[in-house]
C-alpha cells in the first residue's frame, strides 16, 4: 500500500481562507482577488473553504467551496458549512448545512456546551486570538475535551505563525497538540522551531512522532481546519522552516 506524504496528510485543506475578516478586513472584491491569488499558489493544496459573512453572500463566486459565518440570515445562500456563535437553540442548527461549527468560549461551561454540541451532531469552533488569546492550558483543555468526545473542531483567529510567539499561538503547535495526546499543553507552549519536524515520513516534536496515517486520522476525526484572514503569511513561515518547498 502506498504511503501518503505526511506533509499532505497534515496540511492538505488546512486553511479556511477568511480575507474579509480582521485583521485583513478586505472589501468583497479585494477578498475575492486575494482568494484567486491563493488558489493559483504552488501551495494551493493547503487551501480549504472560502469563509464569507452571510450578510454579503450575494457577492460570492460560483464554484468555490464556502463556509458562511452567520452574521445575518443566510437567505438560501448555498454553503458547504456554516459557522455560528453558541446559542441556546442549537437543535435548530441541525441540518442547515453538511457541517455546522459552533464557536464557544473556553470557560466553566465548556464541557457542558461541548456535550450539547456533540449531542446535536454539530462541530465545535475555538478562537485562538483576537481580543482575547486563550492560554496554553485553556487551549489544551479544549483540544482534550474535543478528543474525549470524538468531536471535530476548527480553530480560528491569531494563527498566522508557524510556531508560537510571545503573544500568538502557532500552527505547528496546534497540530502537534492534536497529534500527541497527553502532551497538548507542552506542545502548545513550544517556542523552539527546531523542536518540530515535518517531512514525507511524519510529524515530529521533541521525542515524539506521528505517521502519515495517524496524521490523516487526526485531521479527519479531530481538527478539520484553521481559519485565517491571510493564506500567505502562515505559508511563507512554513516555507522558511523548510516544511514547504519554496
Amino acid at each position: 500500500m502506498q504511503t501518503v506524504d505526511a506533509r499532505r496528510a497534515l496540511l492538505a485543506r488546512l486553511i479556511d481562507h477568511a480575507p474579509m475578516f480582521p485583521p485583513a478586513s478586505l472589501a468583497a472584491d479585494e477578498a475575492l482577488e486575494e482568494d484567486r491569488r491563493a488558489l493559483a499558489s504552488p501551495h494551493a493544496f493547503m487551501l480549504a473553504r472560502l469563509v464569507w459573512p452571510a450578510s454579503t453572500a450575494t457577492a460570492l463566486p460560483t464554484g468555490r467551496e464556502v463556509s458562511l459565518v452567520l452574521d445575518a440570515p443566510a437567505n438560501g445562500a448555498a454553503a458547504e458549512s456554516v459557522e455560528v456563535r453558541y446559542r441556546d437553540d442549537l437543535a435548530d442548527l441541525a441540518g442547515i448545512a453538511d457541517e455546522v461549527y459552533v464557536e464557544l468560549p473556553i470557560d466553566d461551561a465548556l464541557d457542558e456546551r461541548l456535550a450539547e454540541i456533540a449531542a446535536h451532531g454539530l462541530r465545535a469552533k475555538v478562537r485562538c486570538g483576537g481580543a482575547e488569546v486563550p492560554s496554553d492550558a485553556d487551549l489544551a483543555r479544549f483540544v482534550r475535551a474535543c478528543r474525549a468526545r470524538r468531536l471535530v473542531f476548527k480553530a480560528t483567529a491569531g494563527l498566522h505563525h508557524a510556531v508560537r510567539t510571545e503573544h500568538d499561538h502557532g500552527i505547528l503547535n496546534l497540530l502537534a497538540a492534536v497529534a500527541f495526546e497527553g502532551a497538548e499543553e507542552e506542545a502548545l507552549a513550544e517556542s523552539d522551531a527546531s523542536a518540530f519536524g515535518l517531512d514525507e515520513a511524519g510529524l515530529s516534536w521533541r521525542d515524539r512522532s506521528s505517521s502519515s496515517q495517524e496524521l490523516a486520522r487526526d485531521r479527519r476525526e479531530l481538527l478539520h481546519s484553521i481559519g485565517s484572514c491571510s493564506f500567505f503569511e502562515p505559508v511563507e513561515e512554513l516555507e522558511a522552516l523548510g516544511v514547504l518547498p519554496r
